[in-house]
């Protein structure tokens, strides 16, 4: 076999290496974008059954005239249930989210507001506990009658449940359906989240996919391209 038979021979081997790579790389950008369009079907099954869900409960924030989010009447108290999301719980509000045109509650950030209205409430909340006679606690005695005692921001647990004001106070502030609310509430906000995640994923699934797919067509549109330069070049003498 003369030199330039077998370069001849060796071109044909690249380019057919070329386009079996171009190939490979597009089957599997084809396979990367099929299971993004899974993902993605799969997420927007999720925000529909969530959507759903929010519609079924029917809970809406409240806002003025202004688009300003307010509680019980006032901004005042909207910014104070903010105070605690954002600051004392540190959670990062998606002002997107807060959209006055839509205030159904079925978004991270609307569900965690909620969440907050609820606690904020609950922790500054002042309850009447009545003691049919005198209790002696700790050296300290608490005459028959009622006792007003504010929560003064405490948590479940900050609370001397052998206390004779601070035990029953406990029961009366942290209610079933208070911790109810706030385990519904946070499995809305960690579905939204997790779906927003989901589509995230759905979409880098099609971002690769169609990489791979215009590498692998370019690859093989190169191996063709090589193929026609071999073909003009002239014979060796």
């Amino acid at each position: 076999m003369g030199d330039s038979a077998e370069r001849q021979y060796e071109e044909l081997i690249v380019t057919g290496r070329l386009r079996i790579l171009g190939v490979v790389l597009g089957l599997i950008g084809a396979v990367f974008l099929v299971a993004g369009g899974v993902a993605y079907s799969q997420v927007q099954d999720g925000y529909g059954s969530l959507q759903s869900f929010s519609e079924v409960q029917d809970v809406n924030l409240t806002y003025n005239d202004e688009g300003q989010l307010i509680d019980r009447g006032t901004t005042e108290g909207a910014d104070a249930i903010r105070q605690l999301l954002e600051e004392d719980w540190g959670y990062p509000v998606v002002e997107s989210d807060l959209d006055p045109d839509d205030p159904l509650v079925n978004t991270a950030t609307e569900y965690m507001y909620q969440m907050a209205t609820v606690g904020y409430h609950v922790l500054n909340g002042t309850h009447t506990v009545e003691l049919e006679e005198a209790v002696e606690y700790n050296g300290e005695t608490f005459e028959a009658g009622t006792h007003e005692f504010n929560i003064d921001g405490r948590y479940w647990n900050d609370f001397d449940r052998e206390h004779p004001i601070e035990g029953p106070a406990r029961e009366m502030a942290w209610t079933g359906t208070v911790h109810g609310l706030f385990g519904e509430l946070g499995v809305g906000t960690v579905t939204h989240s997790a779906l927003q995640m989901g589509l995230a994923l759905a979409g880098l699934f099609a971002g690769i996919g169609v990489t791979l797919v215009i590498a692998g067509g370019g690859v093989v549109w190169v191996s063709y391209g090589r193929r026609r330069t071999e073909a003009k070049e002239p014979a060796a003498a």
